[in-house]
């Protein structure tokens, strides 16, 4: 039995019903912060770690985004980065670099901070080993793919090199915030695509005018 001194008396304390005692650890709980989806700046966001990856057993399958699993597409799954988030990411051990689209959530493993789909990690020649020290760089965004035509695509640059996709991306986010890199793979090659959108002919018309102003050659594409 606990006592407490009251008045110079000593009084039995009167023990808290476990309902109460349950519910209490029920709100404290409740209240612990879940880790919050990242807001990353692209010309800041830097993350090292351990990168692992999936694929046969989870093609085809719907991803966190809704959007089906592809393990030939250049594609990760990251526990807070946002749907569409590119990052740029370069195995620590050999140097080799690709470039992903987040589509998914995991790993949900301890230790780990990406899960590359089977084509980027073969890219990054980490398939037989399984996992890799990685650094993660975001480069940019993409809206996810949507199976409709939905506008008309500018392709200022197209780069075999990462980096002089960044350094283009770099010069143009400031006066043409909508671009971002999208990565396409041909046979064993990567290329690194700087694009804008734009949601109608008019509107294409006009930033590729601007481009062109500007020094750029532009392709205009239907999506």
């Amino acid at each position: 039995m606990n006592f407490r001194a009251d008045a110079g008396k000593i009084k039995p304390m009167k023990k808290l019903p476990l309902i109460l005692l349950m519910t209490l650890l029920a709100l404290l709980n409740a209240c612990r912060p879940s880790r919050p989806v990242i807001s990353p700046d692209s010309s800041s966001y830097v993350e090292t770690g351990l990168a692992s990856w999936y694929g046969p057993e989870f093609h085809g399958r719907p991803t966190s985004s809704r959007e089906i699993f592809d393990q030939n597409d250049l594609t990760a799954a990251h526990p807070a980065l946002p749907f569409g988030t590119i990052v740029l990411v370069t195995n620590l051990d050999n140097g080799r670099q690709v470039t992903v689209r987040i589509n998914d959530r995991g790993p949900f493993v301890k230790g780990r901070i990406i899960d590359l789909s089977y084509a980027a990690a073969r890219m990054l020649d980490m398939v037989g080993p399984g996992t890799a020290r990685v650094r993660l760089e975001v480069v940019g965004s993409q809206p996810a793919p949507r199976s409709q035509p939905s506008g008309y695509i500018l392709q200022v640059g197209s780069f075999v090199v990462p980096e002089n996709a960044r350094a283009l991306y770099e010069k143009l986010k400031k006066d043409f915030p909508g671009v971002y890199i999208s990565a396409f793979q041909y046979g064993q090659q990567t290329f690194h695509r700087v694009r804008l959108k734009a949601a109608s002919e008019a509107e294409a018309r006009e930033l590729a005018r601007k481009l062109a102003g500007a020094g750029y050659p532009v392709l205009l594409l239907q999506e």
